[in-house]
């Protein structure tokens, strides 16, 4: 008899993003002639950088040579590429990471849910609260939780984020193994500073703990003085792995590519205390299970890092940040309380009623669509997000009518 993996029954629901579409869906089926102005999930609106298209036409026509044309790449990637990542991201900002410790994939959402395959079943998991659902959801379907109850599942410790802590959350009272950590923080658009960040650095190389670093968000942050990397902290090369995309910083959300940095002296243990480097399993596990991504679209993403791709990159995230401030300016305005919006393309907002009920509102009434906060767990609830991710004319219109709306 075939049986399933019964993990996958402990599992909400659907996924939050799933229940958004359906509920929008259901909108437009009932208002056809209704406009709605999508706010919520982090999809990108505008083209690929010039510089982008550019490479990508080159790449297209060499696969259209027999003498220039590829077949199967390296599964890690092809060294162009991360060359001019370990060059560009974290050489030029004082971290030391080398070409062939990066790892070229399709998205960081698949490498944050992969990436639990490498560690025991009975490890101590941190997971901040409220957080982005892959973290959870993988870690649940891989069975280091117990069942679903008053908002959230057993045997994990909740790192509470919270207008009180400036929704950067402490470290935990005991100890764990393995700490998801997400700056600029989706939801929230919080930020860490450097000595914030150091603690847990510290705190992961005294108790032999790793932390998975989600820094997918990195190129909004506007104010120098806040870390891009973990890198740039001291010891971190020990203890932490880092997890970037190009789907938010030059818009490939559509194009998918991404990488996750793991340096060669990052280790975990094995059930006799020895030190096992993480490096050559991911390896392992990244050349079994991925083959690759396509030889055009990286070449694409290495076209970010021409001097013309960097200032087209930089005008497209600009751009979404003038949209996070016409925001953060009519929320304002309002009277709402709020987090995020300048480090950040996300602005997170006390709603000051229940999340879905603030969600149904701002769609029935206004046509737009944000994110309910309880989707990312029990301390979003009452808050929802809102995403820059639009044309400046969407989101003045959308602002326009939230305002009128509420005001």
């Amino acid at each position: 008899m075939i049986t399933i993996n019964e993990h996958y029954l402990k599992l909400q629901a659907s996924y939050l993003f799933s229940d958004i579409a359906k509920r929008i869906a259901a909108f437009q089926k009932e208002n056809p002639s209704r406009s709605i102005i999508k706010l919520g999930i982090g999809d990108v609106t505008r083209a690929l950088p010039k510089a982008s298209i550019e490479a990508f036409h080159r790449a297209v026509d060499e696969m259209a040579a027999d003498q220039s044309f590829r077949g199967y790449g390296p599964e890690q990637g092809y060294d162009f590429l991360r060359e001019a990542i370990a060059e560009n991201d974290f050489r030029s900002r004082g971290a030391d990471i080398a070409a062939d410790e990066i790892f070229i994939s399709d998205g960081a959402k698949c490498d944050t849910g992969n990436i639990q395959e490498l560690f025991s079943q009975d490890i101590t998991i941190a997971i901040p609260d409220p957080v982005y659902p892959v973290y959870l959801d993988t870690n649940v379907m891989a069975g280091r939780t117990g069942d679903f109850r008053d908002g959230r599942y057993g045997g994990l410790v909740y790192l509470d984020s919270t207008r009180e802590n400036n929704f950067v959350p402490s470290l935990p009272a005991g100890q764990v193994d393995l700490i998801y950590l997400c700056f600029p923080n989706n939801p929230t658009g919080s930020t860490i500073s450097l000595d914030e960040l150091k603690t847990w650095v510290d705190y992961a190389r005294k108790n032999k703990a790793l932390i998975l670093f989600d820094a997918a968000y990195e190129a909004f942050i506007q104010d120098d003085s806040l870390p891009k990397s973990i890198y740039e902290i001291e010891g971190a090369r020990e203890v932490s792995i880092e997890f970037r995309s190009f789907s938010k910083t030059a818009g490939f959300t559509g194009t998918r590519c991404a990488f996750t940095v793991v340096p060669k002296e990052c280790a975990a243990f094995d059930a006799s205390g020895n030190r096992q480097l993480i490096h050559p399993l991911w390896n392992r596990r990244h050349c079994t299970k991925f083959n690759g991504v396509s030889y055009p679209v990286q070449r694409a993403a290495e076209a970010i890092y021409s001097p013309e791709g960097k200032a087209q990159t930089r005008e497209l995230i600009s751009y979404y940040m003038k949209n996070a401030e016409m925001i953060r300016l009519g929320i304002d305005a309002l009277g709402f309380d709020f987090v995020g919006g300048e480090n950040s393309p996300y602005v997170w907002i006390d709603g000051k009623r229940d999340s879905w009920e603030f969600f149904d509102l701002l769609l029935n009434k206004a046509g737009v669509v944000c994110t309910p906060g309880a989707g990312f767990g029990r301390c979003g609830k009452g808050y929802i997000r809102i995403s820059a991710f639009n044309s400046h004319e969407n989101v003045a219109e959308a602002m326009q009518r939230i305002s009128k709306m509420l005001g």
